[in-house]
């Protein structure tokens, strides 16, 4: 895919800054989680990090990972592959929390085991498919505003719900 020089650096800023805002921001309750005593501070950690871990696995496979494997299947396929298999995963673990009460057995253990999954994935995304993204020079400018939106729709559904 050819790059436009004056454009594709602001989007891939754009595009790669909101997944690792994103990062940060799971990481970041990750960490109050285990600080947390309160069961009701520790609901509302898990709350938030599953509402927005699913609004994060939504834009990537509605947009970004799609968007990767017609730019470059042969170099972007196998870390797809993972990245969504890594997603099921998370998937499964944010509806059993749902599910579940502070008080219940295995809850903090369960959100413990989706924070080390999110890292892991976090850590293959940051250092080995966002790098291949900005060597490959794909130019991501037409990600950015489906991805805002289809965040801002997945937000807004999981407060409602």
């Amino acid at each position: 895919m050819a790059m436009n020089k004056s454009h594709a650096p602001a989007a891939q800023k754009g595009v790669l800054g909101m997944l690792i805002d994103d990062h940060r921001e799971a990481q970041r309750l990750f960490k109050e989680f285990k600080s947390a005593k309160d069961p009701a501070r520790q609901e509302e950690i898990v709350r938030h990090a599953c509402t927005a871990l699913t609004a994060h696995t939504k834009i990537e496979e509605e947009h970004f990972y799609p968007f990767l494997r017609d730019a470059d299947a042969d170099a972007f396929g196998s870390l797809l592959d993972e990245a969504t298999v890594e997603h099921a995963s998370a998937k499964d673990l944010i509806a059993q929390l749902e599910a579940m009460k502070p008080a219940d057995d295995l809850y903090e253990a369960h959100f413990t085991v989706l924070g080390e999954y999110t890292n892991h994935h976090i850590k293959e995304e940051e250092d080995e498919l966002f790098p291949k993204v900005i060597d490959k020079a794909i130019d991501l400018r037409g990600l950015e505003k489906p991805m805002e939106d289809t965040r801002r729709e997945a937000m807004s559904a999981k407060a409602s719900a």
